[in-house]
């Protein structure tokens, strides 16, 4: 590689970590449940959903992003719109802990410099591990799930948002970020043991919705427009 050739390679890898900047803060908001259970609108919050959340910001369009959230998922019949559901009458409470990895992509440039602009809406996604309870119901006449250990599934989150800075070290963003899971069971229809009661759709799994406001303060080396 010749002298030129390193010079640009330093010139380009320095730029890089010059923007470098990260975020570390918290999520507060809701959660809902989507699936065999209860009301069939996509976005209800009715249950609190706390977090922590860590990104790294690669430019001013990329962020890496790190999440752990928790949540009690909890749905019931009686909030049905369809008359099937409510006669049923069937409801559940299930903890969840969830760890997300993913990117956020910034529809307008976003500099956490003073300089550049104050406010862009986002797009999220990754992947992430489930933690939740394997639950069912002991009969169609006993209402309530009951819990049955503990399982692991994956999830795909997927979210919609905006963000502003606040001032040069804090921004505050509203999302509403959905999660397709890997099970089918986080409403105790469909349990691992097949010798247990199994009802709804067996060929769709469960989705959970996660809605709320982030904080995050940011720290790290800031682009170098914004130090003069």
């Amino acid at each position: 590689m010749n002298f030129r050739n390193l010079a640009i390679l330093f010139i380009l890898s320095t730029s890089l970590s010059n923007a470098q900047m990260f975020e570390i803060g918290g999520f507060v908001g809701g959660s809902n449940y989507i699936g065999d259970v209860g009301s069939s609108r996509y976005i209800n919050p009715n249950s609190l959903a706390v977090g922590g959340v860590f990104k790294w910001n690669v430019s001013e369009r990329y962020a890496y992003r790190a999440s752990l959230t928790a949540s009690q998922l909890k749905a019931s019949d009686k909030d049905a719109d369809t008359q099937g559901r409510f006669n049923r009458n069937l409801d559940f409470s299930n903890q969840i802990y969830e760890g997300a990895l993913g990117m956020e992509y910034n529809f307008w440039e976003f500099d956490l410099g003073p300089f550049s602009r104050s406010v862009t809406p986002y797009i999220y996604g990754g992947g992430a591990i489930l933690w939740y309870q394997d639950i069912y119901y002991t009969s169609i006449s006993d209402d309530t799930a009951v819990r049955d250990g503990k399982k692991i599934t994956f999830a795909i989150p997927m979210a919609l948002g905006v963000k502003a800075k606040i001032n040069t070290r804090f921004v505050i963003g509203a999302e509403v970020g959905v999660r397709y899971t890997f099970t089918d069971n986080l409403d105790g229809s469909y349990p691992s043991d097949a010798n247990k009661i199994r009802l709804g759709n067996v060929l769709s799994d469960d989705w959970y919705v996660f809605s709320g406001i982030t904080l995050t303060y940011t720290f790290g080396k800031e682009s170098c427009y914004s130090c003069f």
